[in-house]
């Protein structure tokens, strides 16, 4: 990902110690910075209207549905009347289907509902990364190839019936890991970056293969046993 700039984000969450803590998850994604915190919807209409006139605006938001002063679709919709094409990614633990519903209708890409890890974060903020660039690849006029491979983007890897002693935190991690390398890495190198063994990631590693997640690849040049390397699809 070197070589593109950092996403600018917009935290909106009426909580200080949540805010901030979604604040530290954003600065710990790379390619990704926190362009300020906003405690309640209208302050969050008014940092995304100044961060346009200063032509610095803001590519994502993450915004609670319970705010003091608006709930979240009511910020979503306004954002969308006044025009702006920001990404919004709806950060909550309300589960009524309907306010989902109506969180869609008015632009709402994500809906990640709280409380969860960093892990499952951090794959979240990266699959919005390739939402982004599977829409901006091709050029000013899109493919259904394109459009296909962005809204793929933004599907997480199903961890409904995982293998025995495979874990869906650590699935994310090493699936967010892969994505965002942009290349082709052993299990040596997730593991490393990871803090976890290789023989563990190389399970992890595999099932994203067999899941057409991931591409296998003998690594060429690497003396003794022949090493395998995975590149995200």
């Amino acid at each position: 990902m070197s070589g593109e700039r950092d996403l600018r984000v917009l935290v909106v969450d009426d909580e200080p110690l949540t805010a901030q803590a979604h604040a530290d998850y954003v600065q710990r994604v790379q390619g990704f910075v926190v362009a300020g915190i906003a405690p309640t919807g209208a302050a969050a209409l008014d940092l995304l209207k100044k961060a346009a006139e200063r032509e610095e605006p803001i590519d994502l938001i993450l915004l609670d549905m319970t705010l003091t002063d608006l709930h979240g679709l009511d910020v979503a919709r306004r954002i969308r009347r006044r025009g702006y094409t920001v990404d919004i990614m709806a950060i909550t633990a309300v589960r009524d289907l309907d306010v989902v519903r109506n969180a869609i209708s008015a632009g709402v890409t994500q809906y990640l509902i709280k409380p969860f890890t960093f892990a499952v974060f951090r794959e979240k903020l990266e699959n919005h990364r390739g939402f982004r660039l599977g829409l901006t690849e091709t050029g000013p006029l899109a493919t259904q190839a394109s459009i296909d491979s962005a809204l793929g983007a933004l599907r997480t890897v199903s961890p409904g019936r995982l293998p025995k002693g495979l874990l869906d935190e650590t699935l994310a991690a090493v699936s967010a890991e892969l994505r965002a390398a942009g290349t082709a890495l052993s299990a040596t190198e997730v593991g490393a970056r990871l803090d976890l063994s290789r023989v563990t990631v190389r399970r992890y590693l595999e099932y994203l293969a067999q899941q057409k997640q991931a591409v296998k690849a003998p690594r060429h040049g690497t003396p003794g046993r022949p090493e395998y390397e995975y590149r995200w699809v």
